[in-house]
């Protein structure tokens, strides 16, 4: 039996026989115990807790936020114990803002191609960053990934104390071993892992590749609907908390640190997955993209794509969030007299692309699954001819936009190209060509009125 199949027969010892297990609703007050009566009652830090467990606390926010975020775990050893002395590595390809490098251009429309995921990468060595804004010192702003994974994490574990990150499969599964519990993860899925929360990547079928959006800010949240009202979009319940689950394991462990923008790594002789029950509100959360219900225009005219936000994380300045997660997916088109493709915009916020299946209505070529693309700050795009013809002289009736996927993480802050997304990753060159044959329709006769 190898090292990983002994790990997933442990660790489903410890699930009382739930391997993964969740608990519905966003931002809930979760309890959870791997064994019977693990959890205090009454009280958060008992004299003495059951098992002869570690009462302590993992906070998200501020003691005097309201309502503040934090999870009471108890654990076999205290978080001290998972960590000695330090020693700085280096992950080239993981950057953090700001990084601008002078010999880059970041001001343009850019395309890429799917990176391939060749070679042996864990969740570590497989992280590729594309665009950073912001500050991570500042904690304002964020940075978008691509992670290619072929390998699994074998007594490494990692956490980011720089951010939350938000990840979004393309292709292949993996789990994330989390102190709080166990998350699978596949395309159509998306996951949110806290700051400061530890946990490893093992890889169920691979190769896997998605994106990560990492949010050096406030915490995701889910957008007020307005009007909208209570329903539709994206609903609480339908994000799932992880049971509890640990691992008593006594192995040679590393755990590498995230810590303004730069790598460390200390050595441990345990697992550091030993929280055995825990209760709070600061938690993971895995979420179905298919569970998420769009809303339109159901007469006339193309709404805002906010309306599509899945989660934001709030900026300083109303109106213009530090990022939203927005969400373009299978939906029926029925305005009338409209054109129903995105229209042709400059905007205040960043947008970079990725798809994770189909066709992107505006872009019905050149816009593959697993590739992205970004349209930085009050630069103009829109739809491409081919998609500015098809829609301008389609027959309007009810029509649905099917085996569509694809998504965006916007920021108010302008996104700068990292050294590997202007130099190393399959940059499309010609994609500001796309609208080079656009053609002058303009007729200024009465006759050219209608």
């Amino acid at each position: 039996m190898n090292v990983q199949d002994k790990r997933k027969i442990e660790t489903q010892l410890h699930t009382n026989g739930t391997t993964p297990g969740y608990m519905p609703g966003f931002a809930n007050d979760h309890e959870t115990e791997a064994l019977p009566g693990a959890l205090p009652q009454g009280r958060n830090s008992p004299q003495k807790c059951p098992y002869g467990l570690y009462a302590e606390q993992l906070s998200g926010t501020a003691f005097t936020v309201h309502p503040p975020e934090r999870t009471w775990c108890y654990r076999i050893r205290p978080s001290v114990k998972h960590s000695t002395r330090y020693r700085k590595i280096d992950l080239p390809y993981w950057k953090s803002a700001p990084c601008i490098d002078p010999d880059v251009a970041s001001l343009g429309q850019y395309r890429w191609n799917p990176v391939e995921a060749k070679g042996d990468f864990t969740w570590l060595t497989g992280m590729r960053t594309m665009t950073t804004a912001g500050d991570v010192h500042t904690q304002v702003g964020m940075a978008s990934h691509i992670y290619l994974v072929t390998q699994s994490m074998v007594d490494e574990y990692f956490f980011s104390a720089d951010s939350e990150l938000l990840v979004v499969p393309q292709q292949g599964r993996i789990r994330f071993h989390t102190e709080l519990g166990i998350i699978d993860l596949e395309p159509k899925e998306i996951a949110i892992i806290p700051r400061g929360l530890v946990y490893r990547v093992e890889l169920i079928e691979g190769p896997a590749r998605g994106f990560v959006c990492e949010n050096y800010g406030m915490k995701f949240e889910m957008p007020g609907r307005g009007p909208i009202g209570a329903n539709c979009l994206a609903n609480p319940r339908d994000f799932k908390a992880p049971v509890a689950a640990f691992e008593d394991r006594e192995v040679p462990s590393t755990i590498t640190v995230k810590w303004c923008g730069q790598f460390h790594v200390t050595e441990i002789g345990q697992s550091p997955l030993d929280v055995v029950a825990w209760h709070g509100n600061y938690a993971p959360y895995k979420y179905d993209l298919r569970a998420y219900c769009p809303v339109g225009a159901i007469l006339f005219d193309h709404p805002d794509p906010s309306i599509f936000t899945v989660l934001t994380a709030p900026s300083g300045s109303p109106g213009t969030a530090n990022i939203d997660f927005v969400l373009f997916r299978e939906r029926w088109m029925v305005a009338e007299n409209t054109f129903r493709p995105p229209w042709y915009h400059k905007n205040i916020m960043s947008e970079l692309m990725g798809n994770i299946y189909g066709i992107y209505d505006a872009k019905p070529e050149g816009f593959v699954p697993g590739g992205m693309s970004l349209h930085n700050m009050m630069l103009p795009h829109g739809p491409d001819k081919q998609a500015y013809e098809g829609a301008s002289n389609a027959d309007l009736k009810a029509d649905k936009l099917d085996n569509t996927m694809s998504f965006m993480f916007e920021t108010r802050f302008p996104q700068q190209l990292t050294p590997f997304a202007a130099k190393e990753a399959p940059l499309q060159e010609d994609y500001i060509d796309v609208w080079a044959d656009m053609e002058k329709h303009f007729d200024g006769t009465p006759e050219g009125r209608w």
